[in-house]
């Protein structure tokens, strides 16, 4: 379900590392639901660089349901932006989306606005250290978060750590998606709700709890 093939990721800088990007289109990424159902974008030809298939977003976002409307997303090693324009489409508020190499990052923003979306960012960042640096007092949390990081980098659980910083709203959803040999480390306070395999990767939604997001004492990881 990975937004890169998952051959890929092994011997390939995924989407928050430094990529050999062209200039040259070599795909196109579908929406598949909301406003923008069946608009075609352009997806740049870096290697390994491919949109999460139809099929994993369409069950990604059944079990969403009524969380994306109107959801802030935090799209992190965002690539080609397959969630976050999705979620975007379904009718989420607004979304940050995080991406490393500049070409990568240019076209994301060529095609917020080709969508006319006025209500997303794009950030060209290393995903990690921008969590680590905190999301500053101007940053409002995210209620929803996805986390795709690069097979076999040891990105998953630092990310999803860090996110505790202040990042998520008490209940919020996060999405983690990882090669399948590996079960990923998170915060002791999310709760496992689907998980689902395609390929040699592993997407697993959680949700946070509200009860120990709440809580002082709370061990996040």
């Amino acid at each position: 379900m990975s937004r890169r093939r998952p051959s890929s990721r092994s011997s390939t800088p995924a989407r928050d590392r430094g990529k050999q990007a062209t200039s040259r289109p070599a795909g196109q990424l579908r929406i598949i639901g909301g406003e923008h159902r069946r608009r075609r974008l352009p997806v740049l030809d870096s290697p390994g660089l491919r949109p999460t298939p139809d099929r994993v977003r369409e069950t990604l976002f059944n079990w969403l349901g009524p969380a994306t409307p109107g959801a802030r997303v935090l799209d992190l090693f965002a690539g080609t932006g397959a969630l976050g324009l999705e979620a975007l489409s379904r009718g989420a508020a607004e979304a940050l989306l995080v991406e490393r190499d500049a070409r990568v990052a240019r076209t994301l923003s060529d095609n917020l606005a080709t969508l006319g979306i006025a209500s997303a960012a794009v950030v060209m960042a290393d995903a990690r250290s921008h969590l680590e640096a905190g999301p500053g007092e101007a940053t409002s949390p995210f209620s929803l978060a996805f986390v795709d990081p690069p097979f076999h980098q040891g990105l998953a659980a630092p990310c999803c750590c860090a996110l505790e910083a202040g990042w998520l709203t008490p209940d919020a959803w996060i999405y983690v998606e990882t090669e399948t040999s590996l079960t990923p480390e998170v915060p002791s306070g999310w709760r496992l709700h689907r998980e689902v395999r395609a390929g040699d990767s592993t997407g697993r939604l959680y949700r946070r709890s509200q009860a120990f997001a709440e809580s002082p004492d709370g061990d996040a990881c």
